[in-house]
């Protein structure tokens, strides 16, 4: 004997599978958020400095050269985990040093070699964007993009 389906079964059949896949939703938004706000996020707090690093990065167009976290140009080394291939990234001075050493050098006027072009920053703008940077090298990419290069 042949069932027929009723308005009522269709409807549940329709109702629950609107509950069911809503219920998943809800658990996969969760657990997206739970993994968002502990694990993704940076190893350093988002302090005023860090947001004026971001802010010289963005003002003197730095990503249409350098990658950060493998967004950007391809031009200039990755710099998303520079600190760290520097070794400085515990030390904020030895980074503003380092950093500031590096931006005073450039161009370097090796012929035949990319050069960056030298941007006259305060120094209070380049420990800003040493903060940045180290504020980035802590952010867990799960070792994106892959760069052991110095």
């Amino acid at each position: 004997m042949r069932e027929v389906m009723t308005k009522t079964m269709a409807r549940n059949i329709f109702y629950g599978g609107s509950l069911f896949f809503i219920l998943i939703f809800i658990g996969l938004t969760a657990h997206s958020h739970y993994y968002i706000v502990t694990k993704s996020t940076a190893g350093a707090p988002l302090t005023e400095s860090v947001a004026n690093g971001k802010y010289v990065w963005e003002k003197h167009a730095c990503i249409n050269c350098h990658t950060l976290h493998g967004e950007g140009a391809y031009f200039a080394p990755e710099v998303g985990n520079v600190m760290t291939r520097w070794g400085v990234v515990d030390s904020p001075e030895d980074a503003f040093q380092t950093l500031k050493s590096w931006i005073e050098a450039q161009p370097s006027g090796v012929e035949g070699r990319r050069q960056m072009p030298r941007f006259h920053l305060t120094d209070q703008e380049i420990r800003d964007l040493a903060n940045f940077l180290i504020w980035a090298d802590k952010t867990d990419t799960q070792d994106w993009p892959p760069n052991d290069a110095g």
